[in-house]
């Protein structure tokens, strides 16, 4: 029971970081595209600025439940997927660089130089995160000690590369939606219209995803044996268009939230659909890191549970109040504060 819970609630915080760090992924992604100035640059940042660093505290929230909860999980992920959580890092790691170093100089050059460190530090780690939750989706090749049977190449298969390219375009739009929410004129307008152009594109590598995923993994086999279960694809279908529609009526807001839902619907869709594993495997089923042979003791879930359960919705709730907080519309008055970006 305890292990289940903590399977839940290690889903929960992936799904949570994907909807929270996703939009300024995808803002970064969209920076050198979508604005025409620097003073839109400077928006686009400060649109991200107060939540930045705060959404990742989930990234490190989702990989502390894992090496508490599922030590031997952490070991195998942490281990086998080596040197795509080191890439992953080194982006998140240049990408916070780039808010702070950015306007140190006043120098076009130098601006650029950060610019294009935020795009990659933001894109990459879109991609690759899709790219690894796709591969966990479909099973990894670790072999009956734990050892990861393959290298960064085996996890670019095709399904993999589709799942990335899907967690690229649900960032993307989020990012639009949000920048849209955040801003007024010219720039909001343009935010919308590539959240527009986003959604089909989203929609038919959604469709391919979810066809994939029935030809090449066993995601379904759980919702098959309790169909009941298929009420979670209800969360990203209704997102989906229940974000078009609010697209197209210019409710912003409302179609950051539908977007959010559809990408922890999406996150919960496949999570739910591996247990009781946390990390298949692609050689043998019986290989798999799953909640019973990689959970830590039930005193020690049992501690964690009551810490977590103290100190996450105090987590939840200050988040709540910095958005709260720094969701205003930004205008270039506001580029005028010290502490503007």
């Amino acid at each position: 029971m305890l292990e289940t819970i903590w399977f839940l609630l290690w889903g929960i915080l992936w799904a949570i970081y994907f909807v929270l760090d996703g939009f300024d992924l995808g803002l970064g992604t969209l920076l050198p595209f979508l604005a025409k100035n620097e003073e839109e640059k400077r928006i686009i940042y400060n649109a991200m600025g107060p939540f930045w660093d705060g959404n990742e505290v989930w990234l490190i929230t989702a990989g502390g439940v894992t090496f508490a909860a599922f030590p031997g999980t952490y070991a195998v992920m942490f281990s086998g997927l080596y040197t795509a959580l080191m890439l992953l890092l080194i982006a998140l790691i240049v990408r916070g660089v780039s808010f702070e170093f950015r306007s140190k100089v006043e120098s076009p050059a130098w601006r650029r130089v950060w610019d294009t460190c935020m795009f990659v530090g933001s894109f990459l780690p879109a991609l690759l995160l899709g790219v690894a939750f796709a591969n966990i989706f479909k099973g990894i090749p670790i072999d009956e000690n734990g050892i990861f049977q393959g290298n960064i190449f085996t996890l670019l298969n095709p399904y993999g590369l589709v799942g990335g390219v899907l967690f690229v375009l649900l960032f993307l739009e989020h990012g639009a939606l949000w920048l849209a929410f955040r801003t007024e004129g010219d720039l909001q307008l343009r935010s919308g219209a590539v959240a527009a152009r986003v959604w089909p594109i989203k929609v038919v590598v959604a469709v391919v995803f979810l066809a994939f995923s029935a030809m090449s993994t066993k995601l379904y086999a759980n919702y098959l044996a309790n169909p009941i279960l298929f009420v979670i694809l209800l969360l990203p279908l209704a997102g989906i268009f229940l974000s078009r529609i609010y697209i197209g009526a210019q409710k912003w807001l409302m179609a950051w939230i539908a977007s959010a839902v559809t990408i922890a619907g999406t996150a919960l869709f496949g999570v739910i659909g591996i247990y009781p594993a946390l990390l298949p495997s692609s050689i043998n089923p019986a290989y798999s890191m799953t909640i019973t042979n990689s959970a830590s003791s039930p005193l020690t879930l049992k501690i964690m549970l009551g810490v977590a359960l103290t100190f996450v919705p105090i987590v939840i709730a200050y988040q709540f109040w910095v958005y709260k907080t720094f969701s205003h519309t930004l205008t270039v008055k506001d580029l005028e504060y010290e502490e503007a970006y």
